[in-house]
Formats: C-alpha cells, structure tokens, sequence
C-alpha cells in the first residue's frame, strides 16, 4: 500500500500529520480533523459554533478539492463538540454543506479542542 497526501493554502496542519491522505491504489481518502483555522489570519475564527462549524468544511472541502472531489465525495463524517449543547447549532450549519443521502456520522463530546476550538470536523471520502 502507498499512500499520496492531500493538501491546501487554505487549510493549517497544528502538528505533523497530513490534511489528507490517497490510499493508493483504492478509492479512500481520509481527511485529517480541521479545527475552524482562518486562512487568512491563522487564527482561530471567532463566533459560535456555527460559524466555526462553517469554517471547519471550508478548510475540508479545500484539501477535497485539491484530489478533485466535492461533498458529494464525502461517505462518513466525524464531529468532534467542546459542548453538546451546541449539538442543534451544529447541526443546522452542518445541513448547509450536504444534501440528502446525507454521510454517515459520528458526533461525540470532547473535554476540549487545539487552540479552544468549539468543534473539529473529520471525513472519509471516496474517489
């Protein structure tokens, strides 16, 4: 098995580890969790968690693009909250970026996030 890496400009890697990786030769990709980075800035976007959940798929969907994929590409997404009552926010931010059938997905609470973010997203794709 080899693999080919999956980057972007857009996207900021907080420690080492790839945005995402090409499992060669196959169909899966699996992107790194992206925390609510502004490209721009570096920072850490500022705002509920919407906005941040909002940021977390524009930095995915960039490293997506890079392997020539959409959403439409995405077959399971990993949800990662500081605080389950930001569940329902979540969740209306997360409808904006998919359309039925939705991906799989897995939500669960964490005691906290890199840089104090609110949420970090994962996904697998398929080619």
């Amino acid at each position: 098995m080899s693999r080919r890496t999956l980057t972007s400009p857009t996207a900021t890697a907080v420690g080492p580890y790839s945005h995402g990786v090409v499992v060669e030769p196959g169909e899966m990709v699996y992107l790194s969790g992206q925390t609510p980075i502004d490209p721009v800035t570096g920072a850490l976007v500022v705002g509920d968690v919407g906005t941040q959940t909002r940021q977390c798929f524009a930095n995915l969907f960039a490293v997506l693009a890079n392997g020539a994929m959409t959403e439409a590409n995405v077959v399971k997404v990993n949800v990662f909250l500081t605080d389950m009552a930001d569940f329902d926010a979540m969740n209306v931010a997360y409808r904006e970026h998919f359309a039925e059938p939705f991906p799989a997905r897995t939500t669960v609470a964490v005691a906290g996030l890199p840089l104090g973010a609110s949420v970090e997203i994962e996904l697998v794709a398929r080619r």
